[in-house]
């Protein structure tokens, strides 16, 4: 090869190392929509009071105090929520909480008895709008489903979104399998108030960072039904405070 093709060679060369490394070398990409909403979401839930080291990623939901459910997709509520029983400052609308429709995953229906149980107590609140029903075909607005969620705990919920109800319940169906048909009711009770925006009513006591007080209902309530870490042995019926707190956030 002569000097001047080998030159003319490795200029090509170089041009085209040049052009290979001018591709590689782009712009980050923006965090996508998805990403983004995913980050806004963290940021509410550390805005409710819940320290991020109860913060679990669980993939497309983050999980807080091993039974409450943030969906990453969900819509996060305008504005500050009302300023005792605590609840999330994102209530079901005024539309949906007249007929919150239950579905009872074929996994579940060995617990028809219990959901059934569970209903009636919201349904029983005295001066309170909110009223589930449970279906069996078509729409639905919560969904439970039995799940492995791991010794220790019962079951999870989900908090309300964009005017709806939480949109599911998870049940640790073998875990509270041996459990008495109270306390296995319970369960269920307890994750449906998830579902409507209400915390646990002991978050002080176990941890659980701050939580926005239900107007003119305070204080603590050794017989809430909303306390948490109590799985397997917690009250089974709602208690008054529980009764009043659901009826100031949803009133006749």
């Amino acid at each position: 090869m002569n000097k001047k093709l080998r030159l003319i060679t490795l200029i090509a060369l170089a041009a085209v190392v040049i052009a290979s490394c001018s591709k590689t070398k782009e712009t980050p990409a923006n965090p996508t929509p998805q990403n983004q909403k995913s980050e806004n979401v963290l940021s509410y839930i550390k805005s409710l009071g819940f320290p991020a080291t109860a913060i679990v990623d669980n993939g497309d939901s983050y999980v807080v105090e091993e039974d409450i459910i943030f969906p990453k997709n969900m819509v996060i509520p305008n504005g500050q929520p009302k300023t005792e029983q605590f609840y999330t400052g994102s209530l079901v609308n005024a539309t949906n909480k007249k007929n919150i429709r239950v579905k009872v995953d074929a996994s579940m229906t060995s617990m028809n008895a219990e959901v059934t149980s569970a209903v009636d107590q919201w349904n029983a609140i005295a001066n309170s709008s909110v009223r589930f029903s449970i279906v069996t075909t078509g729409t639905y607005d919560i969904l439970i489903k039995d799940e492995n969620l791991g010794s220790g705990v019962c079951g999870q919920g989900t908090f309300p979104s964009g005017g709806a109800a939480g949109n599911l319940i998870k049940i640790n169906k073998a875990y509270i399998a041996a459990n008495s048909f109270a306390q296995r009711q319970r369960t269920i009770t307890h994750e449906l108030g998830h579902n409507i925006s209400l915390r646990h009513t002991n978050w002080s006591a176990i941890g659980e960072g701050t939580a926005t007080p239900v107007p003119g209902v305070g204080g603590t309530d050794a017989s809430s039904l909303m306390n948490g870490g109590q799985c397997n042995s917690g009250a089974t019926v709602l208690s008054t405070k529980d009764k009043q707190a659901t009826a100031a956030l949803y009133p006749l």
